[in-house]
């Protein structure tokens, strides 16, 4: 494991960037600025190395960015309905910059921050925790929060992410990382061509306003079901509903609720032979096609259109914190939170 410079913040401090290696020729670009994941290295059936996220090559693009290239997103990750939350019979207004609600906490992101760094190697794996601790009422949110998110590398191509959580008021907690994913490379184009599995019948359903109306879809014989492998370009812009709401896939698919970690989906990248393997303990797991990409200039020059990357966002249910009948993100004050995401690679 080792750093370099990544770029100057807007104030004035130096972020970094870590670089973690295994045995197997996998490498992961991270930064200190954002917790974010600037780079998947994976040798493909050739041999040859891919990076396989999107995102940019200058600390000052993220800055700019609201797609959330390679972001730890938290507090909150998704939609909260009316950009407001009552938690303990007090109310929280939130920043609403998702039409009349809040996505992804807001207009302070957490990838607009620097984290202090701890690094370690193991027999078996690197690792890069991440740490920051977010002061009451940040991003409108109650309570002081301990944020750890630590990166592992291990030698079977497994890329960990793990959370940990601690607030010293009730509040709401429910992160995620945002990656998108190419497994043909980040510059190769759109991800329609890559065949995806996705263990789940049930999604939740939208409403026009992308906020879950609470009712619960069997997918079973619609676009959404991906039970068996499909190309994600295959039932994409299909005449549905819910497809057409979205504009393509941007849905949250359910999973039992007793935090048990176990596969979720698979991706897999016919032009490299790279499939990726997610892992989650959530009860959630939002699936998002880049849909509104729109020619962002990336790494290396690259353009990225249209659903050109694919994101598996593991988490607690679309405004979760205001639905009763949902598992709730609602974290009890002193009580540590914890979450572990796997992406695994093979060629």
């Amino acid at each position: 494991m080792w750093n370099t410079v990544f770029g100057v913040t807007k104030e004035g401090k130096k972020a970094h960037r870590y670089i973690l290696v295994n045995n197997k020729g996998m490498s992961v670009e991270l930064s200190d600025f954002g917790a974010l994941v600037l780079s998947i290295y994976v040798l493909d059936k050739y041999g040859r190395k891919r990076d396989v996220v999107l995102g940019y090559d200058n600390l000052m693009d993220y800055y700019e960015q609201n797609t959330g290239f390679g972001a730890y997103i938290g507090r909150n990750a998704n939609r909260i309905a009316g950009a407001e939350v009552t938690i303990e019979d007090i109310k929280y207004l939130l920043d609403k910059n998702d039409n009349q609600n809040n996505l992804h906490s807001g207009f302070n992101r957490s990838h607009n921050k620097l984290y202090s760094v701890r690094n370690g190697k193991t027999d078996a794996c690197e690792f890069v925790e991440m740490e920051r601790y977010s002061p009451n009422m940040e991003q409108g949110f109650p309570g002081n929060l301990e944020q750890k998110i630590r990166y592992t590398l291990t030698d079977k191509n497994e890329f960990i992410i793990d959370y940990e959580m601690l607030s010293d008021m009730t509040t709401v907690v429910n992160p995620t990382n945002h990656s998108y994913f190419n497994l043909d490379g980040h510059n190769s184009g759109t991800i329609l061509k890559h065949y995806m599995e996705i263990y789940s019948g049930q999604m939740l359903e939208l409403g026009n306003d992308m906020i879950p109306t609470g009712e619960i879809i069997d997918i079973s014989d619609t676009p959404f079901d991906f039970r068996k492998s499909k190309q994600i370009g295959k039932d994409i812009d299909a005449d549905n509903s819910q497809i057409k709401i979205a504009g393509g896939y941007d849905h949250n698919y359910i999973f039992p609720n007793d935090r048990k970690t176990r596969k979720v989906a698979k991706l897999y990248g016919a032009d490299s032979g790279i499939r990726m393997d997610v892992y989650s303990d959530l009860c959630g797991l939002q699936v998002y096609t880049g849909n509104y990409l729109n020619g962002q200039i990336g790494k290396d020059g690259a353009i990225y259109n249209k659903r050109s990357g694919v994101c598996f966002e593991t988490q607690f249910y679309p405004n979760s914190c205001n639905n009763p009948e949902f598992p709730s993100c609602i974290l009890p004050a002193y009580k540590i939170f914890k979450s572990r995401t796997v992406y695994q690679f093979f060629a």
